[in-house]
């Protein structure tokens, strides 16, 4: 549904993006990660027809971004991180306005709009003024106008952006429906353990180039250099650490916070480190709590990255 071949687009000396490869295909949930300024929103606006590549070449549904703009356009939902609604609209007002730019006619467009404002759990703010809406409904208002037309792709650029709490796990959900639609769907966001929770795939972008691209637990499996193993016990925490760090399968030991933070060799996985906790219960230690490190896209995206910007 998304393809990307040698994507560049060049300011003078200055890549927003260099040389981006992408491929995603229907069903997809593509989490778009990278810090302020590393290529996200000029990546969404080239596939949006919105703005040229310098060189490279892109196809949104087997279409080129070169010669077939306008029946790109039909097939996609572009929301922006930041847009505006107008003054003197209702929100049911907002959506026929749009549901008729996209040539949605008679009783249909009545019924699409009524229907994206229950998708987005709005149906209670049909009647209200569209600037009287907080920044969570806004981004969900917005969700809304780009799903009008049953768009086969939807580019997402920070749409949790600026969201309380709650807003973002309702974003989250949202998210989760559409794509059991069998929408194609890109987002970009900060909210990174969102994302693990909701995308099958993610890609991490910096200084404009692609660092990665893979299944999520693909990501998480190219961090994890060593599994890490946190004991917690009732006991002589010296005397516990001692007797582990014999085993073979420990590579090192810390105590940290009243914490054992056992280091395994690497390689090591669940079948070899079985053992540890036997060997602290037969010599009459207790255990609290006994779990691996946890690996999440937060500690991904920190270890592929560097803080650069393009």
């Amino acid at each position: 549904m998304i393809r990307t071949e040698d994507l560049t687009k060049q300011y003078g000396k200055l890549f927003a993006i260099k040389n981006l490869k992408l491929d995603l295909v229907s069903g997809d949930l593509f989490g778009f990660i990278g810090p302020n300024g590393a290529g996200k929103t000029t990546t969404m606006k080239i596939l949006a027809t919105l703005l040229q590549p310098s060189w490279g070449e892109a196809y949104v549904c087997d279409m080129s971004i070169y010669t077939k703009a306008t029946e790109i356009r039909r097939v996609i939902g572009y929301m922006p991180d930041f847009f505006g609604v107008y003054d003197d609209m209702k929100v049911i007002e907002y959506l026929e306005f749009f549901a008729a730019a996209y040539r949605i006619r008679g009783d249909k467009r009545r019924k699409v709009c009524e229907e994206m404002l229950e998708l987005v759990d709005l149906g209670y703010k049909r009647d209200a003024m569209a600037t009287s809406l907080s920044r969570g409904m806004t981004q969900r208002l917005g969700l809304a106008r780009v799903l009008l037309h049953d768009p086969q792709v939807l580019l997402l650029d920070e749409p949790a952006s600026g969201l309380d709490p709650r807003a973002r796990i309702e974003m989250r959900e949202l998210l989760k429906r559409l794509g059991g639609r069998g929408k194609t769907i890109m987002v970009s966001s900060h909210i990174l353990p969102e994302l693990a929770d909701v995308c099958n795939k993610v890609g991490i972008i910096e200084r404009g180039e692609l660092l990665v691209n893979a299944d999520v637990g693909e990501v998480m499996r190219r961090v994890r250099d060593h599994l890490v193993i946190n004991i917690e016990i009732i006991g002589d925490q010296n005397e516990a650490a001692k007797l582990l760090e014999q085993h073979d399968v420990v590579s090192s030991i810390e105590i940290k916070n009243e914490i054992i933070r056992v280091a395994l060799v690497k390689g090591k996985n669940v079948e070899d480190y079985c053992e540890l906790p036997t060997i602290l219960i037969q010599n009459g230690f207790k255990i609290r709590s006994f779990k691996e490190d946890e690996i999440n896209l937060e500690t991904a995206f920190m270890t592929l990255t560097k803080g650069a910007t393009a």
